[in-house]
């Protein structure tokens, strides 16, 4: 066997660490965090023309000297630099990595797991792998040099994605209502 097949479901099925994984649906953190790095991302690449973009949009990976297998990322930027604009039914599923991967991490994600995505993504030729943690308000970005976490306070920004810059703190704050001013700590 060269290829692990799983059957669509919702939500998507993975192969991670030698089994079966079924990604989670998210719950109203997840989902937002999720929607505004989607929204960033494609903004971005649309103002840039750059590359494709999407939400749980599923990837066949093979790394050297393994078996090729289904990864489904929260959010995927793959350019057109390495899947080329008029390869758009190439682009339905790639069988090359996304450029840059945005993983949510869920309540019940393993380290474990989540290391071995991020070690066939880099494998495979992604640049950067962001992880948003919803609970702590961090992101981690790391790339071929390393790692580095950022706070809320800070921007989300990578090389690899020159000009896209995101202010961390608008994957965790819920929008506010029309007319309503946010208290900041210690003032009222």
């Amino acid at each position: 066997m060269h290829e692990i097949i799983l059957p669509e479901t919702k939500p998507a099925l993975e192969w991670v660490n030698g089994r079966v994984l079924q990604k989670v649906s998210p719950q109203r953190k997840h989902a937002l965090a999720q929607a505004v790095f989607a929204a960033a991302i494609g903004a971005w690449a649309r103002e840039n023309g750059c590359g494709r973009f999407g939400t749980e949009w599923e990837f066949r990976l093979q790394p050297p000297g393994e078996i090729r297998r289904p990864l489904v990322p929260d959010v995927a930027y793959l350019s057109y630099a390495r899947l080329s604009y008029e390869s758009p039914d190439a682009a339905d599923i790639p069988r090359i990595a996304p450029d840059a991967v945005i993983e949510i991490l869920s309540p019940g994600d393993r380290k474990k797991d989540l290391e071995d995505k991020i070690r066939v993504y880099f494998a495979c030729g992604t640049n950067v792998v962001f992880t948003v943690n919803t609970r702590d308000k961090t992101v981690t970005i790391r790339d071929a040099d390393g790692q580095r976490v950022i706070g809320s306070d800070e921007v989300v920004s990578h090389a690899s994605l020159a000009g896209l810059a995101m202010p961390a703190c608008t994957l965790f704050e819920e929008p506010l209502p029309r007319g309503f001013e946010k208290v900041r700590p210690g003032k009222r």
